[in-house]
């Protein structure tokens, strides 16, 4: 686990244990609660703190727990989770799917982007980024690491990992799911008072498919670059474009802010990412004035990069040799084979135009890769005809 020594979101003072389930501010004595090794940071919320602090107190880890599993960030428009479903998925969590968990939840088309992250073109291209730059990191930072996606194939390849992000229960579901109990998780909001994790503990620092959510992103990119320190680096993926509208909330970002954010960055178009990862080769980035009509951005930045990209061949990219690989799982049997059946109308327009994977296959249920880096077999892998799920997907 990376130690990140924390301090409180609202005065900036140490947080010290205080007993099994809080953090304690230094200073005041205020209190935060922690659960499953999360600690529970948000500002704002004082009432639910309290309220998930005296469940904790009085000896009702349960009650305290489906408190923070409705809490959501601000973007949230979808109905409220029903309560009962919370109590039967905290009470079934040693047994439940991952798929229970998402239904659970109330996550809706959120859920459907979880479930199929990753075999998605946008979680590909970050990958991709992550291993044409890759130059053995240590330890690894991700911000805004949802569910755990990056940081269960970052822990794979012997990094040490932490994570970050605003919603408590994304992060509860990548420790049960995901992730397992090694990443460092810590729910807070990027605007607080005081970043909780300061200090640079890490090489990398990693960010996908969020930043662009962020009001202050000059200020976000100051801290994230403090973590990474004069020595780390950092990538942040799928960047919206606010000159090409796509089908996500947030606050886009033009190639002149990208130009302005990050003058010491290697900017790509995340759909080229995509395109390396399936051709097997080195991504080729380009100035941000010619990237104007590309969905999202990509950017490696800071002293510690690999300055010039590789080619994509393995690491990241591809699983351990002996990983059993399952068929993609939006494959439905149809007409003695297998068909893509999208979970949704907008998932299939968001993703269907770069999607790796044909559209019709016939193929095995499951196959066991052999490790070895071309083949027709690597390419169904590394398109994602079949993907590496976790154990209760």
């Amino acid at each position: 686990m990376i130690p990140f020594e924390l301090i409180s979101p609202q005065t900036g003072n140490p947080l010290k244990p205080d007993g099994p389930h809080a953090l304690r501010d230094a200073g005041t004595g205020a209190r935060w609660p922690v659960i499953d090794g999360i600690p529970y940071l948000r500002i704002g919320r004082e009432t639910l703190v309290e309220r998930v602090l005296a469940h904790l107190d009085a000896g009702e880890p349960d009650e305290a727990l489906a408190a923070l599993l409705v809490d959501q960030d601000d973007w949230w428009n979808g109905p409220p989770a029903d309560p009962a479903g919370i109590i039967q998925l905290i009470k079934d969590r040693r047994h439940a799917t991952l798929r229970d968990a998402v239904d659970k939840l109330g996550w809706g088309r959120v859920g459907d982007y979880f479930l199929h992250r990753w075999t998605d073109p946008t979680f590909l291209a970050g990958l991709t980024l992550l291993e044409a730059h890759w130059n053995e990191p240590r330890c690894v930072f991700e911000f805004a690491c949802g569910i755990g996606h990056y940081l269960r194939e970052l822990e794979r390849r012997g990094c040490k990992t932490a994570g970050a992000d605003v919603v408590f229960a994304k992060l509860w579901v990548a420790r049960h799911w995901v992730v397992g109990p090694k990443p460092q998780l810590v729910c807070f909001d990027a605007g607080s008072p005081h970043w909780p994790i300061p200090g640079a503990p890490v090489d990398l620092v990693v960010c996908n498919d969020a930043f662009y959510f962020l009001d202050d992103k000059a200020g976000l990119l100051d801290n994230l670059r403090q973590n990474a320190g004069d020595d780390g680096w950092l990538a942040l993926s799928h960047i919206h474009n606010r000159e090409c509208p796509g089908f996500s909330a947030g606050r886009a970002v033009t190639a002149e802010e990208i130009a302005e954010l990050f003058p010491d960055a290697l900017v790509y178009d995340d759909a080229e990412l995509t395109r390396a990862l399936v051709e097997a080769r080195a991504p080729v980035p380009q100035e941000p004035a010619s990237l104007r009509s590309c969905e999202a951005f990509s950017v490696v930045a800071g002293p510690g990069m690999r300055p010039a990209p590789r080619a994509v061949v393995d690491g990241l990219t591809l699983p351990k040799a002996g990983t059993v690989m399952r068929l993609n799982p939006l494959y439905q049997p149809e007409g003695g084979g297998h068909a893509i059946h999208w979970p949704s109308d907008r998932y299939r327009e968001e993703y269907a135009p770069r999607a790796t994977y044909p559209m019709q296959t016939s193929a095995p249920e499951q196959i066991t890769f052999d490790g070895t880096i071309d083949g027709a077999e690597t390419q169904r892998v590394r398109a994602r005809e079949f993907v590496d799920l976790p154990e209760r997907w």
